[in-house]
Formats: C-alpha cells, sequence, structure tokens
C-alpha cells in the first residue's frame, strides 16, 4: 500500500502520526477491506490481509494481575502514557488525610500494596473523568471489616504518604515486558472489559458478559450484573452459577480444542476484590473467581470439565507440539503480580509460559495474549471509554507476541477483552459470534460486545504476509536484574 493511501486513511479514522518505530495500527478488518479497495491494493494483499489470520492456529491469552497500564509502561517511549509538562509530571492526585496531592513516582520496589478494586472503588478512582480518587480510596478502604479485624495487615495500615498506587515501574523492574513491547506490540488502549474486580473480568475473558442468573439452566433468566455475577447467596456459591452462554459453546459446536490451564496453589485475589482477606486454595478441580468455567451451565452440559486442567498440563502440551486451538493460563497467587505478590515472579512465570511456547513445534502457529485483568488500584491517567452500561474499566497493559506479530509497535486502537473473543471467532468459527439472534443458544444479553463500533480488532498488530519470525528466548530471572535475588 502506497505511503501516501496510508497517510489519508490515517486522517480519515482519526489517528495519529507514527513516532519512530512507533505505527499507528488501523482497527477493524471490514475498514481495511474497504480502504484496500479504495486506495488501490492488489486482490493478493487484500486477501492476504482478510484470511491470513487463519495462519494463527494456537491462541494463548495469559491472564494475569492487578496492574493499571501507567503503573508498568507510563514512561514506554511512544505510548499514552504519564503526561509530562516540562520535565515534571502533570498529574498531582489528592489525598484528604495528607491535605495535599501526589505526583506519581519511579517504584523501584518488587512487592506492592496497590489498591481495592471494586466496582465503586473504580468508580471513585475516576471521579467523573477527573481520574483522581485513588489515594484517597486506598486510605477509605482499611475501615472495612477485615481491617478493623486484623489492624496490622500490611494493606490496612498505610499511610498516606506511603501508599505506591502512584507508582510505576520501567525496565528496571520488568525488563522483559519491556522487552516484549520493543521486539512486538504493546497495546496502550486495553481496557478491562468492566468496572471492578476479578470475578466479572474472568467471566467477560470467556463469555463476552458478567451477569446474575435466577436460575442455573435458564440463558434467558440472567440480567446484567457485573459487580457481583452469579446466582444470589453466599460470596463462594456451589454448584452452576452461571446460566448465559460462553466462548466454548460455540468452540464444542464447531469442534475448536481448548484448555483453561489454571495454576495450584493459592488464589490471588480476595472474593470480593477487597484489599485484605484470608488465602483460598486454586485448583482446576475446584470452582473460583479465576476458575469459572465449570460453574458454566453450557460447559456442563457439553461435557468439557475436563478441559479445565492444571497448568502443568500446558507447559506438557506446548513442549509436546498438542497445545489446543485456544488456551487460556491462570496463575497463583505467588505469579500472578496481584499485590502483595512479587512483581519479579510474575514477569518469571509470564517468561517461562512465553518460553514454553517458542521452544515447541507449535510456535510458527503461534499468536500469545498478555493481559492484566484489572487495574488493581493503582493510577492510570485516561478516562475509559462508554461503551454499553457494562463497560470499560480502566486501563491495563497489553502485549501481543508471535513469529507474525508486527516489531516494535504501540497499538492505540481502543481494545477489550472482548476483542480477544473476536479474534478467536474470526480465525477458528468464520466469525459466528456470542449473539443470541445466531449461535443456537439464545440468552439474554443486552449487546454483541464483539460487535461494539468503537472496538479495535487484533489483526491490526500482525503482519500476516511475513516470513514467520524466530523465537525470541528471555531468561525468566535475567542476569544483573536488580531482583536476581528474588527471582532465581
Amino acid at each position: 500500500m502506497p505511503s501516501q493511501g496510508r497517510t489519508s486513511l490515517r486522517r480519515k479514522l482519526g489517528g495519529r502520526r507514527p513516532t519512530g518505530r512507533v505505527a499507528l495500527l488501523i482497527p477493524l478488518v471490514a475498514i481495511v477491506a474497504v480502504a484496500a479497495v479504495a486506495e488501490g491494493w492488489s486482490d493478493a494483499e487484500t486477501r492476504a490481509s482478510l484470511v491470513g489470520i487463519h495462519r494463527i492456529k494456537h491462541v494463548i491469552i495469559v491472564m494475569q494481575e492487578n496492574r493499571s497500564f501507567d503503573s508498568y509502561f507510563g514512561t514506554y517511549p511512544g505510548a499514552d502514557g504519564l503526561p509530562v509538562k516540562n520535565g515534571h509530571f502533570r498529574a498531582c492526585v489528592p489525598s484528604r488525610k495528607a491535605h495535599q496531592c501526589f505526583h506519581p513516582f519511579h517504584d523501584r520496589k518488587d512487592r506492592n500494596n496497590g489498591g481495592p478494586h471494586q466496582n465503586s472503588d473504580a468508580v471513585a478512582d475516576i471521579d467523573g473523568g477527573k481520574m483522581n480518587g485513588f489515594i484517597n480510596q486506598v486510605i477509605s478502604s482499611q475501615h472495612g471489616a477485615w481491617c478493623r479485624a486484623h489492624p496490622d495487615w500490611p494493606n490496612c495500615s498505610i499511610g498516606p504518604r506511603h501508599t505506591d498506587v502512584m507508582g510505576y515501574h520501567t525496565a528496571r523492574e520488568i525488563p522483559n515486558y519491556w522487552k516484549y513491547a520493543e521486539n512486538y506490540v504493546l497495546q496502550d488502549h486495553m481496557f478491562e472489559p468492566n468496572l471492578g474486580w476479578s470475578l466479572p473480568a474472568h467471566l467477560y475473558a470467556v463469555s463476552g458478559w458478567a451477569a446474575k442468573c435466577t436460575s442455573p439452566t435458564d440463558p434467558m433468566s440472567c440480567t446484567s450484573d457485573p459487580y457481583k455475577p452469579g446466582r444470589p447467596g453466599a460470596p463462594r456459591p456451589k454448584g452452576l452459577q452461571y446460566a448465559w452462554t460462553d466462548l466454548t459453546y460455540l468452540m464444542h459446536a464447531h469442534h475448536v480444542s481448548w484448555r483453561y490451564y489454571i495454576a495450584a496453589g493459592r488464589s490471588p485475589d480476595c472474593a470480593d476484590g477487597d484489599i485484605a482477606c484470608p488465602a483460598h486454595k486454586q485448583a482446576a478441580n475446584l470452582h473460583s473467581i479465576w476458575n469459572p468455567l465449570p460453574q458454566f451451565t453450557d460447559v456442563a452440559q457439553d461435557g468439557q470439565q475436563h478441559n479445565v486442567q492444571d497448568a502443568k498440563r500446558y507447559f506438557a502440551a506446548a513442549r509436546g507440539g498438542t497445545l489446543p486451538s485456544v488456551s487460556w493460563v491462570i496463575p497463583n497467587q505467588r505469579t500472578s503480580e496481584h499485590p502483595r505478590a512479587l512483581v519479579s515472579a510474575g514477569q518469571k512465570w509470564v517468561t517461562r509460559l512465553i518460553d514454553a511456547a517458542m521452544r515447541g513445534p507449535d510456535w510458527n502457529s503461534t499468536a500469545i495474549f498478555v493481559v492484566w485483568d484489572d487495574w488493581g488500584g493503582f493510577y492510570d491517567h485516561v478516562v475509559p471509554p462508554s461503551v454499553d452500561q457494562n463497560g470499560y474499566g480502566l486501563r491495563v497493559p497489553g502485549l501481543v507476541i508471535s513469529p507474525y506479530a508486527r516489531t516494535g509497535v504501540v497499538d492505540h486502537q481502543t481494545l477489550s477483552f472482548d476483542a480477544y473473543l473476536k479474534f478467536i471467532e474470526d480465525d477458528f468459527m468464520s466469525g459466528q459470534r456470542i449473539d443470541p439472534a445466531t449461535d443456537g443458544r439464545p440468552d439474554s444479553r443486552p449487546d454483541v460486545r464483539e460487535n461494539a463500533p468503537g472496538l479495535g480488532n487484533l489483526m491490526a498488530d500482525f503482519n500476516f504476509s511475513q516470513k514467520p519470525r524466530p523465537p525470541m528466548i528471555l531468561a525468566p530471572c535475567p542476569r544483573r536484574y536488580v531482583f536476581h535475588a528474588h527471582c532465581s
């Protein structure tokens, strides 16, 4: 495509001019197809842009915990990071208790505290677009029942001058994540699909919705509830909870293999999104906030519960060339990066996952998407866009790693976890959506999130006409790493 055509198309789409190695990516396959005709692409180029996705035979979604985009990539070159004016950060977030405001600062610690991340915290953090509630929410969260009973718990005794939600990390603390961004694709407008905590985020990641159902077997009994989804009852209810349709229903119908790999250990977070709580056990055979598929009615009806497996099987599948078409990989508390877990332990875990895929025989047909499930109370300066009554939430980091991924690109498209569903549906199911009107299992969802007008398309992060790039194997605990002693 001629450079003049690219420029005119970028102008039509309201994009910004690329700087250095940072390239503006064009959203939506439909727009690409129309533009191809308008700008004079050859038939061969057009076909490659539309069908090249099928070179991906293995999609791996790695979902970590509780980091905002600014907390990890706020100073990454070319990204929409922490705003600076005259060499100083413009943001200054107030604290009622300290009677002053606080600027972002370079957090050199491996262990962070973060902040509360319930729906009410997200609303307060955003504060009508002012993005200034982060510190006050940390302080107010310490008045909850858990902290009253456990005043010496680390997250229950943080003063306003010592909260780390305004902290950001750099390549010094997360060198591998920055190397992945430098060599593949960093997404700087990836938004959590909901305002709030982990359970709704994980439900959206597998189904495009979070709801409360009055019947465990009737998909039409569900109504939107991105705050406390499931069936009314205890915080950790047993039995089937989610009657609406999830992506595995379509994959089962289309004979698309999938696995949900979950690391055994302790759960990464509280069962209600609070800042502190007792730990709970996590395993493939236990339902939890991070393991919701066993409680989906259609998973049980299709006899697919066995596809939820221990994360150890992921490494065996990657090594043996038996990866399924779609994999979700979920950490335990130690490897999750959820405060107060070590950042270095999470980066080590993710690097091992990526290295395993790169070393295996399936690498040349694999796309890896790394994302963090919610913002974890950490500061972010971008106001989330309005999509529908249920989302989006705050920004989280997103990475795309593949032999066909573009090199050193920052993707500025508006994205959410719905884009992963869209990519999988386009790749393996001829574009069939989780759509009550067409999927054969009607539910009462208010809209089809994969078709949201503002949602970008992950295909823009790939160049399917390029020769597959060789693996970039990284040391899970790099030499001269500032936290080498912690993660080795």
